[in-house]
């Protein structure tokens, strides 16, 4: 028996109403369901009804059904706006390559507790005496806010300097690399939008 704050935290997912939507959504009727995964139609009405939670291995059950991850159920959706905070202790500091004896930059994901991201965001340093980067490219497109210091951006074969309040934006796919600029270090803020 759950107790009534468990309940009431629970029920705020609406995991029943989810489930009999993506139901719903396949023309699917609950005996039917129930055959895919192997649980009772009475189970699976008492869930949707929310008379009952199912246990995580139950629910990844129906969740493999209907090709979704277990978090399909526990986003809050359409109730407040998607939050996720990211505390800088909590952040993992980490080379551009794991290998490098002395790192061009290291960066920090300002955004990585968030769910179905749309873009990526990460906090660089480029160390005092850091060596350029390798050319490199990607998908989308790329923006890049110089916080302090100076930087050589190159891309597709054209420098572009930046110093403290700079930014520009760049089609990530062309190859591009990092050049520190003077003896000082470097910070920036850089957003990736695949």
């Amino acid at each position: 028996m759950l107790s009534e704050t468990l309940s009431a935290g629970l029920a705020r997912y609406a995991i029943g109403p989810k489930i009999r939507a993506l139901r719903l959504a396949k023309s699917m009727g609950q005996v039917q369901l129930a055959e895919h995964t192997g649980l009772s139609p009475a189970l699976l009405s008492k869930i949707e009804r929310g008379q009952l939670f199912p246990t995580l291995p139950t629910l990844l059950r129906i969740a493999m059904v209907f090709g979704v991850g277990l978090e399909h159920f526990f986003v809050d959706s359409g109730r407040r706006p998607a939050i996720a905070v990211t505390r800088k202790g909590e952040r993992l500091r980490l080379p551009d390559r794991p290998d490098a004896e002395a790192p061009c930059y290291l960066f920090e994901s300002l955004n990585f507790p968030a769910t179905d991201r749309t873009l990526d965001a990460y906090y660089a340093e480029f160390p005092p005496a850091a060596p350029p980067s390798e050319p490199h490219q990607h998908a989308g497109a790329e923006f890049i806010y110089l916080l302090r210091g100076g930087l050589l951006v190159t891309i597709g074969g054209e420098d572009v300097a930046l110093a403290e309040g700079d930014a520009v934006q760049f089609d990530s796919s062309a190859p591009h690399s990092y050049r520190l600029q003077g003896q000082a270090a470097a910070a920036a803020i850089i957003v990736v939008v695949p």
